[in-house]
């Protein structure tokens, strides 16, 4: 069931620390959740991929506090990722970085999902993700 901003319901969310190992510790819930959901193959290394890209964009890119919110709707088959952030940092954290090694997160997220996007709310960024599954 999702709400009136299109987010499901029953969306969890996990605090994580705001450091380069958050993308880590949010592939391991990622991992449980959807073996939980019965979620395997493609789909589940898209949702892995997808919480990876999303995770370590708000750590790079953003403020803390930095949150993982996981969702399964078993109805349209498809799992429902959203990143949680302070809004953007203010250092332009990919300043000094070459141009090859930054920029390729979103169009990844791009190919892997059904549909993604942000949203603003009070005092933080939502980066989402949509990816279908076989049901």
């Amino acid at each position: 069931m999702l709400d009136d901003r299109g987010t499901p319901t029953s969306v969890r969310p996990w605090t994580l620390a705001h450091c380069p190992e958050a993308a880590g510790q949010a592939r391991t819930i990622a991992r449980r959740l959807l073996s939980r959901w019965g979620v395997s193959g493609e789909a589940a290394d898209s949702v892995l991929l997808a919480v990876s890209e999303l995770v370590a964009n708000a750590v790079r890119h953003a403020q803390p506090p930095l949150c993982l919110g996981l969702g399964c709707d078993h109805t349209t088959g498809h799992v429902y990722v959203e990143v949680s952030d302070g809004g953007p940092a203010a250092d332009g954290t990919t300043a000094g970085l070459p141009d090859d090694e930054h920029g390729r997160g979103l169009l990844i997220i791009d190919g892997i999902t059904a549909a993604h996007g942000d949203r603003h709310e009070a005092g933080q960024a939502v980066h989402w993700a949509d990816i279908a599954y076989a049901t």
